[in-house]
């Protein structure tokens, strides 16, 4: 390799540098983790690697090409290490575009947040866990409190024969009755609720309803257009 060959070396490597150091003072969490270092690291070599391959290809070059592909060099490097910087933020975009597309899924967009999209209806329906089986709920801040369906008792090993529907339910349809219960869990993404009171309709529902006792068990919960956000 010639003298232009290792001046374009030393440039991208200095450029490396310089990059990564400025990155650190821009995000200073960024390396803080071992791990975080060590996926770098892995992502430098690879870089080299590859690097390496072009100068190796390119060594009987004229000048003039060194520098073109020198540039694309220090292109990869800037572009490696800024996507790893930056590696949140793209998350954070990408778990943004799934909501919008995807209405009804719950999509953590930060640690213990997440954001539901409105149906087609203008209602927010969603899928929880619970007691480890996934339930579709309308979200019913008119509803006090969880009510099942009678099929989705079943469906988390409840007996409708054992059951006591001694409660006076008043719904669309009329005064109903319903049986009291405890779950254990009620989960959706990252945001778990343990131990929580709820209902057994008796009359069959299209969909069990998540009510207002649950929303009031999170740091906070708000509604902007058509995006409904749950804080744990």
């Amino acid at each position: 390799m010639g003298k232009t060959g290792w001046l374009i070396l030393g440039l991208c490597v200095t450029g490396l540098i310089a990059l990564i150091l400025w990155l650190s003072g821009e995000r200073p969490g960024a390396l803080d983790h071992r791990d975080d270092q060590i996926h770098l690291v892995a992502l430098l070599m690879v870089l080299v690697f590859v690097g390496s391959g072009f100068m190796y290809r390119l060594g009987s070059t004229p000048g003039r090409v060194w520098l073109k592909y020198g540039a694309i060099w220090i292109g990869l490097g800037v572009l490696l290490v800024a996507g790893y910087s930056l590696r949140e933020d793209f998350s954070n975009l990408g778990s943004r575009m799934t909501a919008e597309l995807m209405p009804g899924r719950a999509v953590e967009i930060a640690p213990g947040t997440v954001v539901i999209r409105a149906g087609s209806d203008g209602h927010f329906h969603l899928r929880a866990v619970v007691d480890g089986t996934k339930i579709p709920f309308l979200v019913d801040t008119g509803a006090t409190s969880i009510v099942l369906s009678p099929e989705a008792a079943q469906r988390i090993g409840l007996d409708l024969t054992k059951l006591s529907f001694t409660l006076k339910t008043r719904t669309a349809n009329g005064i109903g009755r319903a049986a009291p219960i405890r779950l254990r869990e009620i989960r959706i993404g990252p945001i778990s609720v343990r131990n929580i009171p709820a209902l057994v309709n008796q009359a069959p529902m299209s969909e069990s309803l998540l009510g207002v006792n649950f929303l009031s068990r999170l740091k906070r919960y708000a509604v902007s257009g058509e995006t409904l956000t749950l804080v744990r």
